[in-house]
C-alpha cells in the first residue's frame, strides 16, 4: 500500500460515518445504515494499519547528495548540506566538476575542492 493509505482510509471513514449520520437524520435509513457501517470498516481499517515511517536513523546519517556538474549560473556555483543531528557532517558538492566531499563537522569557513581546485568561498574576504 501506497504511504497515505492510512491517513486515505481513516478520511474516508470519517466521511462516510458523517454522512450515514446526514441520511439517517434526512430519513434515508437503509442507505445511512450502509453508508456508516461502510464507513466504521474503513476507520477500523485505518486505525489498524501501522504508521509508516521514513528512512531509518542510519540511512539518514549516510545520506550524500549526488555528484553531478550544477547549471552555469555567471559564476561558479555550489551546495552545502549540513546535518542538524549527531554526528554533524557536511557535504559540499563543487557545481564546476561535480566532486562531493564529505567533511565531519559543520560548515568550515573555507573551502577550496580537492577534485577541481575551485576556491568555493572565503568568509573572511
Amino acid at each position: 500500500m501506497t504511504r497515505l493509505s492510512r491517513e486515505n482510509f481513516l478520511i474516508t471513514g470519517f466521511f462516510c460515518i458523517l454522512f450515514g449520520a446526514s441520511m439517517s437524520v434526512a430519513g434515508l435509513g437503509p442507505m445511512a445504515m450502509t453508508v456508516g457501517l461502510f464507513g466504521v470498516v474503513f476507520f477500523v481499517v485505518g486505525m489498524s494499519l501501522g504508521r509508516r515511517t521514513g528512512l531509518s536513523p542510519e540511512a539518514v546519517a549516510q545520506w550524500q547528495p549526488d555528484g553531478g556538474a550544477l547549471p552555469d549560473a555567471g559564476r561558479f556555483m555550489f551546495r552545502v548540506d549540513v546535518t542538524l543531528d549527531e554526528p554533524v557532517r557536511t557535504s559540499v558538492l563543487c557545481g564546476a566538476c561535480g566532486h562531493v566531499e564529505v567533511l565531519n563537522g559543520p560548515r568550515p569557513s573555507r573551502f577550496t575542492c580537492p577534485a577541481c581546485g575551485t576556491k568555493l568561498w572565503d568568509e573572511e574576504e
